[in-house]
């Protein structure tokens, strides 16, 4: 049974104190209370994740990004009228007042859900050299580099397993043959994975012109297989279908300081100097949601990277999302990265 009162903050909380508890409790709320224990507002992912497209940095008070009028329920309501509503709103989770707005209780729909089967298409890329974490890739390709007891991509798989995803597809092309033998038809974890191999290197979304004509009619999600991450995917995919838009790339806030004092002048006169600014980017994660018109555009011949793909569908007046991502994540593309996804990792 869950507690909810491990979820309840205070106003002058921060957004880093929100994400943990989201992370630790895994109800996918947070409830905004004062000392009296009257609700104040909540917090969802959704919140979090629009808080950081506004740039808000983890040190902003709950009071700044909350949503200060979320759909309560009274005490007095009873149990099936409470579900009742939730299901028309489609909700996931409802907070119980009492009379004087006190919360009481929160009902959730989480453990519902939990076997939910997907039948969106995974598709993982395991076809590049690895060639920055020379030697360790000289004999082994580098989704199959262990990090703790297990490889890279075994550890992607797992992830997208234990959401309900079920249909798998990973590319090859440096030594694909021990990538096939590792994973075979996926019968050992009870899934299916097939292969599509590239004879020559195609870039990061060349492949998609390899899969087969008969995927289910619905959004394909594609990862890198050289990325450790803690986002919650199943949420990705419910943005995606969401938003709408031929798809939805996951990115991360990237931040360069500049080094010395940066002038700003007008005709040869110094209007100001703001010392050592700091820039905020957003940067490709490397995790993407497609939707099957984007995927059959691309026609397998080509070398053809995720970004020169998006910035053409962009430019030809598609939707293309973003979903910035505040979980762990780690691109294992150099020497240093990797012994720090083995530091982070206990298994």
């Amino acid at each position: 049974m869950y507690d909810w009162k491990a979820v309840v903050l205070r106003p002058e909380d921060t957004m880093e104190n929100a994400i943990q508890a989201l992370d630790r409790e895994a109800l996918r709320i947070v409830l905004v209370a004062d000392t009296k224990g009257r609700l104040l507002g909540t917090i969802t992912d959704g919140d979090i994740r629009r808080a950081l497209i506004k740039h808000f940095g983890m040190d902003a008070n709950l009071d700044e990004v909350m949503n200060k009028e979320p759909t309560i329920a009274q005490v007095k309501d009873g149990r099936e009228a409470i579900l009742a509503m939730m299901k028309e709103k489609d909700l996931l989770h409802m907070p119980i007042v009492d009379d004087a707005g006190c919360i009481v209780s929160l009902e959730t729909l989480q453990h519902l859900i939990k076997s939910k089967k997907l039948d969106n298409p995974v598709f993982l890329m395991a076809g590049g050299f690895g060639k920055r974490l020379r030697p360790l890739t000289n004999d082994v390709p580098k989704p199959l580099l262990k990090v703790g007891s297990k490889p890279i991509l075994e550890k992607i798989l797992n992830q997208f397993i234990e959401k309900g995803f079920h249909n798998f597809f990973i590319s090859t092309h440096y030594k694909a043959e021990m990538v096939r033998e590792h994973f075979g038809d996926g019968g050992r974890w009870d899934v299916d994975i097939r292969y599509v191999h590239e004879n020559e290197p195609l870039g990061t979304a060349g492949a998609l012109g390899l899969l087969p004509d008969d995927l289910p009619d619905l959004p394909i999600m594609m990862m890198n297989g050289d990325l450790l991450t803690e986002v919650n995917i199943e949420r990705l995919l419910e943005f995606h279908n969401a938003r709408g838009g031929i798809a939805t790339m996951c990115v991360r806030e990237y931040d360069f300081q500049v080094p010395y004092g940066v002038i700003e002048a007008k005709d040869g006169v110094i209007k100001g100097v703001i010392e050592k600014p700091v820039h905020k980017f957003f940067v490709n994660a490397g995790i993407y949601v497609l939707s099957q018109d984007l995927v059959k555009s691309v026609d397998g011949t080509r070398y053809l990277d995720m970004p020169h793909l998006l910035d053409e569908s962009i430019r030809s007046g598609s939707q293309v999302n973003s979903f910035p991502i505040h979980e762990y994540w780690l691109d294992i593309g150099r020497m240093e990265e990797f012994e720090r996804a083995n530091r982070d990792t206990c298994v």
